[in-house]
């Protein structure tokens, strides 16, 4: 890592020296209270980034405390004076926009130009709630036998524990914490190993944008049970998940012994239908952003490229021209399109999946060796195009979480409904059509939560974020947002 990016003033030593590196909790930035810490790996040469404080059960648990004791206070604040809050945070991030760009590149290994979008992306999340915390609403009406007055008014669910992805590590904070706090809950944040240092960063945004003490706290830790230990405390009244499948229906289980209200963001298939009236220049384009964003690492990410026969060839040729032109390399180099993926887990994890469909039959147009000088050290994989890809084959069901574009045909639009759906998940899905008509109809029968038309980006703060089926339940962002943290309660009053 050099001290200094050619393209900009900021020093990367300072900035991550700079950056907390302690656990947060009651408004402080302290030493886990074992002494230990886990290391923050560079995905781009493999060399230890930083070292954070490692929460223990202990921690998590004093943390838990933190926010319990918080929770009346921050319930009873103003909304309005939450709202200020959330809203001075959105501008500290907006202000620091470069710092936090290089900060996630540095530690998630993303290009430059896709972390300055997610900085774009996630402090919106606080101006979005800022303004949603001051329009929650109740009900007043008679009840229609006419012998009562029913009040609906809407309140906290109460201490919250998040825990997020490290694909995302400020976007997925901010889409859980900016709509608890304009609630009026207080919460506990689990960030991802890979990526604790961006969460941290965000946390003193928030105490410097006037957070009271307590309402948040920060518990970074190489052992995932330390804070799920807390789904034990009753005092506890929400979890919200985003990540694997398998460990979110762990947790919710968990979560259920004590009735707990969950929401739950899991994993993707996406489908990429194209049907045989697509415009292949919208199409191209779109596939661009849906696969490459990222490097491929996003829950929404094209997964399945289901393409009619006929648009098939032209697909792969124009497609692997446009990713070879993609330039793969260190993160922080201004000239760089993607980056390497997160760590050693993701790369034998792509490599694995794609080697898998070549020896079953598969045929590669784009991939397979790396540039020069990126052969040693770092976690890259370059951008892959696949073809006749074998329904055996494991990447036909698996999320790949990488740049690859894997291509199947159909015939009609029925058999690619039906390939849409042959997945348990149903997160999102991407249709391409010039016919409105005909994108209604296969966009209503596709079982996902959100469905991209003719354009390859999805996520919007003022949009509900959620799936169906194993990609799991609530929604975040939009209007809907807020509601996933906040009771209805009924009281009844005589006419």
């Amino acid at each position: 890592m050099t001290s200094t990016d050619s393209a900009t003033d900021i020093d990367l030593k300072k900035l991550i020296n700079d950056t907390p590196k302690g656990l947060f909790i009651d408004g402080e930035f302290t030493a886990a209270e074992n002494k230990e810490t886990f290391e923050v790996i560079n995905p781009a040469d493999g060399d230890v980034l930083a070292e954070v404080a490692s929460a223990s059960e202990a921690d998590a648990r004093r943390a838990l405390d933190s926010i319990c004791a918080a929770q009346d206070g921050w319930a009873a604040t103003p909304a309005r004076e939450r709202s200020e809050i959330l809203r001075r945070a959105f501008e500290i991030l907006r202000e620091n926009s470069e710092e936090l760009a290089y900060l996630q590149s540095l530690e998630l290994g993303r290009a430059l130009p896709d972390s300055r979008s997610e900085v774009t992306y996630g402090s919106e999340f606080f101006r979005w709630f800022a303004e949603e915390g001051v329009r929650v609403r109740g009900d007043y009406r008679h009840s229609p036998a006419g012998h009562s007055r029913i009040v609906v008014h809407r309140q906290p669910v109460g201490p919250c524990l998040a825990i997020t992805p490290w694909n995302f590590p400020l976007a997925m904070g901010a889409r859980k914490i900016a709509p608890a706090l304009a609630a009026g809950c207080t919460m506990i944040i689990k960030p991802a190993s890979k990526t604790p240092l961006t969460m941290l960063f965000l946390a003193q945004a928030l105490k410097e944008a006037g957070l009271p003490d307590g309402v948040l706290a920060v518990v970074p830790t190489g052992s995932s049970s330390n804070v799920s230990a807390l789904l034990d405390d009753a005092r506890l009244r929400k979890l919200t998940f985003t990540g694997s499948t398998e460990v979110g229906q762990m947790l919710a289980a968990k979560a259920a012994e004590h009735s707990m209200n969950v929401s739950l963001e899991l994993g993707g298939n996406a489908p990429f239908v194209v049907l045989e009236d697509a415009d292949l220049d919208t199409v191209v384009t779109a596939t661009v952003t849906a696969k490459m964003r990222g490097g491929g690492q996003v829950c929404i990410a094209a997964n399945r490229f289901l393409v009619h026969s006929s648009l098939k060839d032209e697909f792969i040729r124009r497609t692997s021209a446009e990713l070879a032109k993609f330039t793969l390399g260190r993160a922080t180099d201004p000239d760089v399109d993607f980056g390497p993926l997160s760590g050693a887990d993701q790369l034998e994890k792509v490599s694995g999946l794609v080697d898998d469909a070549v020896e079953r039959g598969a045929t590669r147009h784009l991939g397979g060796e790396l540039p020069e000088g990126l052969t040693e050290g770092g976690y890259y994989y370059p951008a892959t195009v696949l073809s006749d890809v074998p329904v055996e084959a494991e990447i036909s069901s698996a999320e790949i979480f990488g740049p690859v574009v894997a291509v199947t045909t159909f015939e009609t639009d029925e058999e690619a409904v039906a390939l849409a759906n042959d997945t348990p998940y149903g997160l999102a899905a991407y249709l391409f059509s010039e016919n409105l008509t005909r994108v209604f109809d296969v966009a209503e029968r596709i079982e996902a939560g959100m469905i991209a038309v003719n354009k390859g980006a999805l996520s919007d703060p003022a949009a509900p974020f959620g799936g169906v089926k194993e990609s799991g339940n609530g929604r975040e962002g939009g209007f809907e947002g807020i509601e996933e943290y906040l009771e209805p309660k009924f009281i009844s009053l005589p006419l």
